[in-house]
């Protein structure tokens, strides 16, 4: 009767013992594959949208790791061990890293951001961060810049995704602002028709939009005119500088004034006592 029960005991045990391990490697195999098979598909996903390698597999292995804990997890659980209190010291230690390392995530999560809305790439000339340059690389936690006398810029994606974005190279054209004083004396139907030939003469300047010159103050000590023409984003500095150039060579053969601000002192006549007068 021992052997008997004894028999009938072991059976008991390895029927529901056997079944529940059977079920947790299962549980465990097919979740593993699952969580593979999605993290690959995340990878992908990101890939098909141009995002930059080293991000998508960073964010598939974090996903793919998640994913695992949660099959462990399930796995456990169907063996009967109290995943309560494993869970409980998985979160805690998730949220200790978490803290430790929350300038890092932010700057990750950033760059992220910046990889998949793409308010910029690489190649363009943006303000952002407090500091102006050219796009070089956009890192998992950082942005490299180079400014227009060769300093290379590192700045935080935290930081850039917490401030404005001007990216100047976004649209295929911009307009190049000018303001140009001239004397009160000088013939403006003059200015004008001078300032719009030599808009006409540079070829970079674009048909249209078309080129605005117009008066736009009176200052204290000059008419002020705005000329405002389109050109390409490439050419905006080189167009700036020549006709910048090109308008004082010009109003100088014309002899169109440009005056710059000046004072006029007027001293009260003192009469001086007669000794030092003598």
């Amino acid at each position: 009767m021992d052997a008997e029960a004894m028999m009938a005991t072991a059976t008991a045990f390895v029927m529901t013992y056997g079944i529940k391990l059977l079920l947790a490697i299962v549980i465990y195999v097919v979740g593993k594959w699952i969580a593979e098979k999605l993290a690959n598909l995340f990878e992908r996903g990101m890939s098909a949208k141009n995002v930059d390698h080293t991000v998508a597999r960073f964010v598939r292995n974090i996903s793919y790791y998640v994913m695992f804990a949660v099959v462990v997890v399930a796995a456990l659980g169907q063996l009967g061990v109290q995943t309560t209190s494993f869970v409980a010291i998985i979160g805690a230690a998730g949220l200790a890293v978490g803290l430790a390392l929350q300038g890092s995530l932010a700057n990750f999560a950033a760059g992220v951001l910046l990889i998949l809305f793409r308010p910029f790439k690489a190649g363009d000339f943006i303000e952002a961060g407090g500091a102006s340059g050219v796009v070089k690389e956009i890192s998992i936690f950082s942005t490299i810049m180079t400014t227009g006398d060769n300093k290379q810029i590192i700045i935080a994606n935290n930081t850039i995704m917490s401030g404005n974005i001007t990216n100047y190279s976004a649209l295929p054209e911009r307009r190049v602002d000018m303001v140009v004083g001239v004397s009160y004396d000088a013939d403006l139907s003059l200015v004008k028709q001078t300032l719009q030939e030599l808009v006409d003469a540079d070829e970079r300047i674009l048909q249209d939009p078309a080129c605005t010159i117009a008066v736009s103050e009176l200052a204290d000590s000059s008419v002020n005119l705005v000329v405002r023409p389109w050109v390409k984003s490439g050419d905006y500095w080189g167009v700036k500088f020549d006709l910048t150039e090109a308008i004082k060579v010009k109003f100088d053969e014309l002899g169109i004034g440009i005056p710059y601000p000046q004072m006029e002192m007027h001293l009260p006549k003192v009469k001086l006592p007669e000794f030092m007068s003598s």
